[in-house]
């Protein structure tokens, strides 16, 4: 029996044998479009080559993948391999009928599986209709139809036609929200990206049923949920209805579940640790016991312990936590441990077809052969994202040549970066214009330009900027700016200035949260005035030049740098001359504080000192005095109080501001973006140094409401305020209004 099998494998083996040929010459039949050559490419096999039974149903699965045949047919006999092909025809022309708009069109095409000049793939069609439904919806065309149509041409080549009937817009008649819900609907209203149909809100496209924003809706109640105490709320459903009108209504069904308070807080280190490491983390721990459970603060506290880790030699640690439910009570533990060593073998950049390289790996935190550090990378990826020439930035960690390397792929999607921009802004006070260019990654070097000119009533500026990301991969930032401006205040200060110049200047994070930005700037000056002027402002007739270092420092411990809730800044600012025909020191201090309470009310505090003074002996020239404007002393026109002389408010040598004010509850929530904040404005400015008599000391101060509203076509502003202390020469401006906007 075993000679029996022996010789029928020996037999098997042989028969393979004789059927291996090699091979000698190509034949194709059957391709109209496709070369020869390029066919015989696709089969992956050469002259000379061993060929056999698995290699023909290999040769016809590749031919089969380029998706160019729908139908396919190899043999093999004499050395002759002889492919037989039947071509798929290939897509001459994309045509969406029904749209007009270019930039849908333009992300349809985009989307969809089938493309020009690719081969139509007929299975492909009803997939693609799918997508372009989904496309169409989320901008807000709820009701779309679409039907495919394929017109075969004389070429061998097909245009796909989508004939498409928009219908109407699927408009959200109202949201609301139902369950244990425990937030009243205006609030929850404000906390989510869809909107109410309103007749303000024509430009929003927030107002039209959008599925994905929907989803998007749902995580952000959760998260905001979850920073409130509750930890176990669910979004249970959102459902859209459609109303009599043929509109939607948004339903969110929300079960918020029992409230938790923080109660035991412990963090978990190794014996590599030493307790003196981590006191700051501890405080914060230990302030957290009895309040309200919030998921922003525990990554709050993780990112303090990412940072300790990271000026430390325990690269390799990393923090997680456990949450330990009972009762209304939630116990915390943090713990510390090692993670596994591994080096960054290889970094990969895709997607920059216009940026180069260079741009995205000076932003990066950890570079090839540095140990692999996951906050380090996630650092890297919003450092890229902060350029803001990327629409999306993502990050994938593979394994190297071994366990110990890792392999990271950066992928960034880059956006249109140039931007024209116009505005025009009007007030109490006065008007303006303003036409500016903006780009962002200037011949894909990174490099940001901006150039504006802005006409006003008194006076025109001309601006050109630069900005350059980490400059030479310094972690720095270089930043120049060319200025010309004209003011002619001639009929409310009596004198008329010219001023040309430049300054350079560089700025990055000295320490944690310390920014530091040195400068230096140059400048020309002309200055004229009237007849009727003061004898002071006579004197000061001439031409300048000021040559100065600038330096500032900031603190910035601000939760956010938009709309604040939370935290302080303290900057202190100095410029000190180099040349100039007056020397002149300027310094600044500045402070701010935010905390929330109530909620979402939030109470703010600005304070600033600023004083300007004569090293030389000689007076301060007008344009270099100190003025206090409108926006910080609410009630008073701007640079129209304080000292006075012979008609003209010429400034002080010190200024101080102090600023207070908190936002009301939404009077009207169904508005998104309308805030009402009631303030107190105190500020003073004196000293003139030429002529001490001129000096008022007196405090101006005033109270009233603000109202700030970011409508779709630019931001509008309105304040009321009354005086409560005030000069007898001061000009007093109870209400002020500015809108703007960009376009």
């Amino acid at each position: 029996m075993k000679l029996i099998i022996k010789l029928l494998l020996l037999i098997f083996f042989f028969n393979s044998i004789s059927f291996a040929e090699i091979l000698k010459e190509f034949k194709v039949d059957g391709n109209k479009r496709i070369s020869s050559k390029t066919i015989i490419l696709f089969s992956k096999v050469k002259i000379n080559d061993d060929i056999n039974e698995s290699n023909l149903n290999e040769i016809i699965k590749e031919l089969y993948s380029t998706n160019f045949f729908k139908d396919v047919k190899v043999s093999f006999s004499n050395q002759i391999l002889k492919i037989t092909v039947k071509e798929n025809p290939v897509i001459q022309s994309l045509i969406f009928n029904g749209i007009k708009k270019k930039n849908i069109i333009s992300t349809l095409k985009s989307t969809v599986e089938l493309k020009e000049k690719n081969p139509f793939l007929k299975n492909t069609v009803k997939s693609d209709e799918t997508k372009i439904i989904n496309i169409l919806r989320s901008n807000g065309f709820y009701f779309s139809k679409v039907e495919s149509e394929i017109k075969n041409n004389d070429n061998y080549t097909v245009d796909l036609i989508y004939n498409i009937d928009l219908g109407k817009k699927a408009h959200i008649k109202k949201i609301k929200f139902i369950g244990d819900k425990k937030f009243k609907d205006g609030k929850l209203r404000n906390i989510i990206v869809s909107e109410e149909t309103k007749f303000w809100k024509f430009i929003s496209n927030k107002k039209f049923l959008d599925i994905n924003r929907i989803s998007l809706d749902k995580k952000l109640l959760k998260s905001y949920y979850k920073n409130r105490g509750y930890y176990n709320v669910k979004v249970e459903s959102a459902s859209a209805q459609v109303t009599d009108d043929d509109n939607f209504e948004l339903i969110f069904n929300i079960n918020a579940g029992k409230k938790y308070y923080f109660n035991n807080l412990n963090l978990n280190f190794p014996s590599d640790f030493s307790e003196n490491e981590f006191i700051e983390i501890t405080s914060s721990l230990n302030k957290l016991k009895g309040e309200i459970y919030s998921l922003k603060k525990i990554n709050s506290i993780l990112k303090e312990i990412d940072k300790l880790l990271l000026n430390s030699d325990y690269s390799f640690f990393n923090a997680t936590y456990n949450e330990n439910l009972y009762e209304d009570k939630l116990d915390l533990t943090i713990n510390l441990t090692e993670s596994e060593k591994r080096y960054v073998e290889r970094i990969n950049l895709f997607g920059n077809y216009i940026t180069n390289d260079k741009v995205i790996r000076n932003q990066l935190q950890v570079d090839e052969g540095d140990p692999y550090n996951k906050i380090l990378l996630n650092n890297s990826v919003n450092e890229i994202k902060s350029l803001g020439i990327f629409k999306n930035v993502q990050s994938k960690v593979s394994k190297g040549k071994s366990d110990e390397f890792t392999v990271i792929d950066i992928t960034v999607e880059e956006m249109p970066t140039g931007e024209i921009m116009a505005g025009a802004g009007t007030g109490t006070s006065g008007s303006s214009i303003t036409f500016g260019i903006k780009e962002k990654n200037y011949l894909g070097k990174g490099q940001k330009l901006d150039a504006n000119l802005t006409i006003s009533d008194t006076s025109i500026t001309g601006l050109f900027s630069t900005t350059t990301k980490n400059y030479k991969n310094s972690n720095k930032d270089l930043n120049t700016s060319f200025e010309n401006s004209s003011s002619d205040r001639m009929s409310t200060f009596g004198y008329k200035s010219t001023k040309t110049g430049f300054s350079l200047g560089t700025s990055y994070e000295q320490y944690k949260d310390v920014f530091f930005s040195p400068s230096f700037s140059n400048y020309y000056e002309t200055m004229k005035t009237s007849s009727s002027a003061s004898n002071t402002r006579k004197k000061q007739e001439g031409d300048y030049i000021d040559s100065t270092f600038n330096y500032k420092f900031t603190l910035n411990k601000l939760n956010q740098n938009f709309r604040p809730s939370d935290g302080y800044k303290i900057g202190f600012y100095q410029s000190l001359p180099l040349y100039s025909d007056d020397l002149t020191i300027v310094n600044q201090f500045d402070y701010s504080k935010y905390f929330t309470f109530l909620d979402d009310q939030v109470f703010a505090v600005n304070f600033l000192l600023k004083t300007a003074n004569s090293i030389s002996g000689d007076d301060i020239r007008v344009s270099k005095r100190l003025y206090i404007p409108s926006r910080r002393l609410r009630g008073f026109e701007s640079g129209k109080v304080g000292p006075v002389d012979s008609g003209d408010f010429i400034g002080g040598n010190f200024a101080s501001v102090m600023n207070l004010s908190t936002n009301l509850p939404k009077f009207l929530p169904e508005v998104q973006n309308l805030d009402f904040t009631l303030f107190l404005d105190a500020a003073n400015l004196w000293g003139v140094d030429f002529d001490s008599s001129l000096d008022n000391s007196k405090i101006r101060s005033s109270t009233g409401l603000a109202i700030d509203w970011y409508t779709p076509i630019g931001p509008l502003n309105f304040s009321f305020a009354t005086p409560i202390t005030k000069a007898s020469s001061d000009v007093e401006e109870t209400f002020r209004f500015d809108i703007g906007t960009t376009f």
